[in-house]
């Protein structure tokens, strides 16, 4: 599928973009343009790597003409620029506008305009359900997909979309933060002990993003399967790792953040397939004129449940450790 092809990678320099960089270098691509605004970033990235198919494109997704020109011969695009953390957009919600929205919408008109074969948009659980700036801004990003979508069914651009939730020792995640706050003898701050989170790692990650590559068909969304834990279980499991006895400290949540969160919502059930280890949620492709589809509609059952990180599967203190082990993050810092 990807050999002598052209993929770009927006937000290539965060730790999405060099996962999926990773997994593309051992196929037979031909060429990975790396978009973004982190002129640093992409010149540590350039040196780590030294591979003469990753070309670096300074950029901004916000700027049309930057991601139309960045598109041109483009086979494949991975759009994973966005900003993503909850708190920052709670404080400035117009930056998450821009980015997660506006943004998105330049790279879908982009892939059209230059016949991309299919573009994959990262999502992330916090768009279900949303409650705070960084979720609606995710949610309507997913919403313009399934808009274009239905406007360009039949013609050569596929638009699809992976849903993700807490992706382990990821830039700005808790489990990082927990394994400093040891190192520096200090106290664990826990935002609400019974809070539940998804827990997956970037392969999965990865692995989500390859099957939708593969597989994925006009205006669907991939969303992988995934165990969760309670964020003081996890406290717990990353203090046993490194023999730690940090205290927790209760700090209370933060803005915009839920107990529990949701991947797949209870209406999306209607239109999902579930498979061994991700659902589909296929695209919902009716127009205004319900009256054509009388016949296809569906009336939602009286016990039908979202998936969420309170009734998916709950890992216990040691099966969070055996997952946390096998990080590299984690196998780093013990063997330092």
């Amino acid at each position: 599928m990807f050999a002598n092809k052209t993929l770009l990678i927006t937000g290539g320099t965060g730790s999405f973009g060099n996962a999926v960089l990773n997994r593309f270098l051992k196929s037979d691509v031909k060429e990975i343009r790396i978009f973004s605004r982190d002129e640093k970033k992409q010149t540590d990235m350039r040196i780590h790597y030294n591979n003469e198919k990753i070309k670096f494109i300074i950029g901004d997704i916000r700027n049309y003409e930057s991601i139309y020109h960045a598109t041109k011969n483009v086979d494949y695009i991975f759009h994973a620029a966005a900003l993503k953390q909850v708190p920052s957009c709670e404080m400035y919600p117009m930056e998450s506008v821009k980015t997660n929205i506006l943004g998105a919408n330049n790279v879908l008109n982009a892939a059209v305009e230059n016949k991309v074969k299919k573009v994959i948009f990262l999502s992330t659980d916090k768009a279900v359900y949303p409650i705070n700036a960084m979720g609606i801004s995710k949610a309507m990003m997913e919403k313009l997909l399934m808009a274009k979508s239905r406007t360009i069914l039949g013609e050569n651009t596929v638009f699809c979309c992976v849903r993700y939730g807490n992706v382990m020792a990821s830039r700005g995640s808790v489990i990082p933060l927990f394994v400093e706050q040891i190192k520096n003898g200090g106290e664990l701050t826990i935002t609400d002990p019974n809070m539940t989170r998804f827990l997956m790692s970037l392969d999965d990650a990865v692995n989500l993003v390859m099957l939708a590559f593969q597989n994925g068909k006009q205006g669907e969304i991939f969303v992988q399967k995934a165990p969760a834990a309670t964020t003081k279980n996890l406290g717990i499991a990353i203090k046993q790792i490194f023999n730690s006895d940090s205290q927790f400290k209760i700090i209370g949540v933060r803005h915009g953040e839920k107990l529990h969160e949701t991947l797949v919502t209870k209406e999306e059930m209607l239109r999902a397939e579930e498979m061994e280890k991700n659902f589909i949620i296929r695209p919902d492709n009716r127009d205004l004129n319900y009256n054509k589809s009388l016949k296809s509609r569906k009336t939602l059952p009286l016990n039908y449940t979202e998936y969420n990180s309170y009734n998916t599967k709950r890992l216990n203190i040691e099966e969070i450790k055996k997952l946390l082990l096998k990080l590299d993050y984690i196998q780093n810092i013990l063997n330092k």
